[in-house]
């Protein structure tokens, strides 16, 4: 546990370093960002957003049905299920 808690220290104090020198040494540079690229950068935001929002939904759904099996709480408990019968007006031989 000690280990763990050491190397999470490092790890955050490495990050803090490291944004610290970029904002005291990073220089400023001109650059024009061409509209068609900031149409690329949000449509990346969006698929990640949207992927990531999936992969939620995916274990969200895993992690309460094995909780409610756990707890013996039954979903469709109180669900009315219809039939699937067809029914016709036309009769058999005006059928063929």
């Amino acid at each position: 546990m000690k280990k763990t808690l050491k190397t999470a220290g490092m790890l955050i104090a490495a990050v803090y370093t490291s944004f610290s020198a970029m904002l005291l040494f990073g220089e400023t540079g001109e650059a024009y960002v061409d509209p068609s690229v900031v149409t690329y950068i949000i449509q990346a935001v969006a698929g990640v957003v949207i992927a990531a929002g999936a992969v939620f939904g995916v274990y969200w759904r895993k992690t309460r049905k094995k909780i409610n099996d756990k707890l013996g709480i039954d979903e469709n408990r109180n669900k009315e299920v219809e039939s699937d019968d067809f029914v016709s007006d036309v009769g058999d031989e005006e059928a063929k």
